[in-house]
């Protein structure tokens, strides 16, 4: 097993105390910030050892996607979203690259009971809303109740329901009540932005973004440009930058061309072969997002014909091609498997990653045991990378006796539609939360949420044993393993989606920019970013 993965029990029952003179310490670091000091905190530094960090500029960050505040609290692939969800807000806990060991964001210390039904958090008492308002712990709770409303279709609803009570009698301490053991508790307080109940419907409505993060929000100019400057007052050291513009730009060449050009710092989103040329070609550094893997999938409605016979969807599965998608659209930045987890996972099983490779015969017998298969659409999102996997997948299917309509669908109707499974037929996408606690993805993700999900799966065999996992509080134990090899058989057994491969998310920067970095949601993170000329 990945050490990266080993949760330490000691820690997350017992609590990971951080000391006030600690936390003063950190907030007090001079802002004469030295690149020895970031390469020690995990970013790369662009800079010589002892070379002072430069201060000052606005960082162009180059995106696919819009922002959607409708679902602010969804937590998808969009770096539009995270990028002001990491930024402008701040959450209690954060997750490291390499491990899910919590640590202290707004939270600086915590206590979870023996019985996992109990959790204490000490909070900071120096952290302020943008608007000046003070952070307590009833922002806390009001932020766990918000995820909760079915209005924000929020992933990890069901997570934040766990929560019964809350204590907020101290402002500056909550004490969280959960009816069951709820092994992915620190998931939630790691992605859940702390939100202002005052403002929260601005929020919503896209019109006011008020968090306590290191940046605060400018405009959005919705389809072109979104803005962040600088948080002077911060709790934490102060951003080196002046400010960071999220430029949307839909078309993949013209994003390329901009990067080239010098009109955007970073690039998000880029094809993995224009991004390998940005690169070889161009003296451009390519980020490969360590802990932030995704999976890209072919989800399934089991409630329509013929997808609801389990045939179909083995076809589907033994028709794909998976190493050449990895291959020739990912240029190899992954690999293929049929489990949604990556391999450093404790639930990645080496023994059953496999079970679905390409079996072209197979897929063509059972075809055939079926009869006529009828025309199946397939939605994917709009774009040239996954249109060409649309058509790969087209290809692969039309080549067994089943044949595909492909449907382009922008980002917000592809959201729309994986939220309340109305999808007609086949989707291809990417999926997250499978570098996270392995049970948030049976209990989380939109495609997997064992009590409703987006293919429109039901079965109780699985329930059971999402809520098993769920109860594990140590991620690596026997008890846990087990549950999640339980959790494999389901999904390899249903097939309600079709994993492809592990993806690794790329971004590609300017030797400009330094000090460039993420969340484990693949959220682009910019405290410790600066310019080298502004």
């Amino acid at each position: 097993m990945s050490s990266r993965f080993r949760t330490s029990t000691t820690h997350r029952r017992r609590g990971l105390v951080v000391s006030a003179v600690v936390a003063a310490l950190v907030v007090l670091v001079s802002g004469c910030t030295s690149a020895v000091g970031l390469q020690r905190s995990g970013t790369e530094s662009v800079l010589q050892p002892g070379e002072d960090v430069p201060t000052g500029g606005t960082a162009r960050i180059g995106v696919g996607a819009d922002l959607i505040p409708a679902t602010f609290l969804s937590l998808g692939n969009n770096p539009t979203n995270g990028g002001v969800s990491a930024n402008v807000f701040d959450t209690l806990v954060q997750y490291p690259h390499g491990s899910l060991e919590p640590e202290p964001r707004l939270a600086t210390a915590w206590q979870l009971s023996d019985d996992g039904r109990r959790l204490e958090l000490t909070l900071r008492d120096d952290v302020r809303f943008h608007n000046g308002k003070e952070f307590t712990s009833r922002d806390v709770e009001f932020t766990l109740r918000t995820y909760t409303d079915p209005s924000w279709n929020a992933q990890f609803r069901r997570t934040a329901a766990a929560i019964t009570a809350f204590d907020t009698s101290d402002p500056h301490r909550i004490v969280l009540t959960l009816s069951q053991p709820t092994g992915n508790i620190f998931d939630l307080l790691a992605v859940a932005p702390i939100l202002d109940g005052d403002t929260v419907d601005g929020l919503k409505e896209g019109r006011v973004f008020n968090g306590t993060g290191p940046f605060t929000f400018v405009s959005w100019q919705p389809k072109v440009a979104l803005s962040l400057a600088r948080n002077p007052d911060y709790w934490g050291d102060p951003p080196h930058l002046d400010g960071v513009t999220f430029a949307v730009v839909s078309d993949d060449q013209a994003l390329v061309t901009k990067l080239r050009t010098g009109q955007i710092d970073a690039a998000y989103d880029l094809p993995s072969l224009d991004a390998e040329l940005a690169v070889s070609r161009g003296g451009f550094r390519s980020h490969v997002l360590e802990g932030a893997e995704s999976d890209q999938y072919i989800g399934i409605n089991v409630s329509a014909p013929p997808l609801n016979d389990v045939r179909v969807r083995q076809a589907i599965a033994y028709a794909i091609d998976r190493d050449r998608i990895l291959t020739d659209v990912y240029r190899g930045k992954g690999y293929a498997s049929s489990l949604p987890w990556p391999r450093t996972s404790p639930a990645y099983d080496e023994q059953t990653a496999n079970t679905y490779g390409r079996d072209e015969e197979r897929a063509r017998t059972l075809v055939a045991e079926i009869g006529d298969v009828p025309t199946i659409p397939l939605n994917y999102p709009a774009g040239r990378t996954s249109r060409i996997i649309a058509e790969i997948i087209q290809a692969n299917l039309r080549d067994v006796g089943i044949d595909v309509d492909l449907i382009p669908t922008d980002a917000a109707q592809m959201t729309s539609l994986l939220v309340a499974g109305q999808f007609p037929g086949l989707w291809v996408t990417q999926h997250g939360f499978a570098q996270m606690t392995p049970s948030t993805l049976a209990v989380a993700a939109f495609p997997f949420n064992a009590v409703k999900n987006a293919s429109n799966f039901l079965d109780p065999e699985y329930q059971a044993h999402a809520v098993a996992a769920w109860q594990q509080q140590d991620p690596t134990s026997p008890a846990a393993i087990d549950a999640y090899r339980a959790l494999n058989a389901d999904l390899l057994k249903s097939l309600f989606l079709v994993e492809i491969g592990v993806v690794q998310t790329e971004v590609v920067v300017s030797t400009n920019l330094g000090g460039f970095d993420w969340s484990r949601t693949n959220d682009p993170r910019f405290d410790s970013t600066y310019l080298l000329r502004t």
